[in-house]
């Protein structure tokens, strides 16, 4: 996506000097800067620092650093103990041991030799094809959105909630939740979006800071007024991004995600789900019960990161010096409140038999 008049992805290569090179996430959107991961232990950090966040991306990042490590020791055992240290950055998402799953899978029909190489060529295509199922992903929601349009009185905005990033920052490009917004603005439907702050990290506003460099309307509102701006109408369409869904539809996503979806039941809006089909765990079937949840480090409830007066990026203490924080960072939303999943392939419902009729290799393997 475009950032001023230069399109950027959320990371990229650079060939001149054979270094990955990332937007640190963390500065954002006070700073823009760009960071080269370098080591091994950069990647590390890259990933459980959040650096960068997002099932697809946290993918994607995974897959340079296996190529990294190839780089620098092609053996069986170089390349075990650098999936290992990659896998156990973070636990909820997925489309980490997906994408780890899918480069020792590679690899060990690989000569040693030639392991750096083919590495790094399958981490390119690994990104490539994130772009290319993300994009997809908002063509099939824009269907949903030019729906809604179409029932609206003439230049009235499709009103759409979103909460956390789901956006181009949490994928190699497009978005997952954001891709179908940033086609129907494209193809010139009137748009707004509520945006949620998304405590504790407040990853909201990445998605105000995207969708405000793409020119799409929205409002940042806090992670409370969802239900009443439901309550009052002022909501057509709830749309999430999920860092891992089960076989049956269930979707783990950021705190707060199950909350949305039971206001968007009680005041009948739809609630649709955007997600590649990387994000799907096809070996589990209740998500409340199998996929673990991310517990993350109590200052991240504690404190808080903005700028102060004078532009400066401080982080302050927000509650009492001796109360404890609680920081589970998401949680998981059973398939009965969501209304569809919005995938590469089309839109589906929620459920075992929905997700069986798009992915039928899938399917026929469990």
């Amino acid at each position: 996506m475009k950032i001023g008049n230069q399109h950027f992805r959320s990371l990229w290569w650079n060939e001149q000097h054979q270094v990955l090179q990332i937007i640190d996430q963390r500065l954002l959107p006070h700073e823009f800067r760009i960071q080269d991961v370098e080591t091994l232990q950069d990647y590390l950090n890259a990933i459980s620092q959040m650096r960068v966040r997002g099932a697809p991306l946290i993918g994607a990042t995974a897959a340079y650093g296996m190529a990294h490590a190839m780089m620098q020791d092609p053996s069986d055992s170089g390349m075990e103990l650098a999936r290992q240290a990659l896998h156990d950055t973070r636990p909820t998402a997925v489309n980490l041991r997906w994408a780890l799953d899918r480069c020792r899978q590679v690899l060990l029909q690989t000569p040693i030799f030639d392991r750096a190489r083919v590495a790094l060529q399958l981490a390119h295509e690994l990104a490539d094809e994130d772009v290319a199922i993300n994009k997809r992903i908002g063509e099939h929601g824009l269907t949903l959105i030019r729906e809604i349009a179409a029932r609206k009185p003439t230049g009235e905005p499709v009103q759409v909630l979103t909460h956390c990033n789901a956006g181009w920052l949490a994928t190699v490009d497009w978005g997952t939740a954001t891709s179908p917004m940033y086609h129907a603005h494209d193809a010139g439907i009137a748009l707004h979006v509520w945006v949620d702050e998304t405590r504790p990290r407040n990853q909201g506003a990445l998605t105000a800071w995207e969708l405000g460099n793409h020119g799409v309307p929205h409002t940042y509102v806090t992670d409370n007024a969802g239900g009443h701006l439901m309550q009052h109408g002022e909501v057509d369409l709830v749309i999430t991004g999920t860092d891992r869904t089960t076989r049956r539809g269930d979707v783990c996503n950021k705190i707060g995600t199950y909350l949305k979806a039971l206001a968007a039941r009680d005041n009948q809006v739809p609630f649709y789900v955007a997600l590649p089909s990387p994000t799907i765990d096809w070996s589990i079937d209740d998500g409340v019960a199998e996929i673990p949840i991310e517990e993350r480090d109590e200052s991240e409830t504690t404190h808080i990161q903005g700028t102060d007066g004078d532009g400066m990026i401080r982080t302050v203490r927000v509650s009492p010096e001796t109360t404890r924080g609680g920081n589970p960072a998401f949680d998981v939303t059973p398939n009965r409140l969501v209304t569809g999943l919005i995938t590469e392939r089309g839109i589906c419902a929620a459920s075992a038999e929905g997700l069986a009729e798009l992915f039928p290799e899938h399917a026929q393997n469990e």
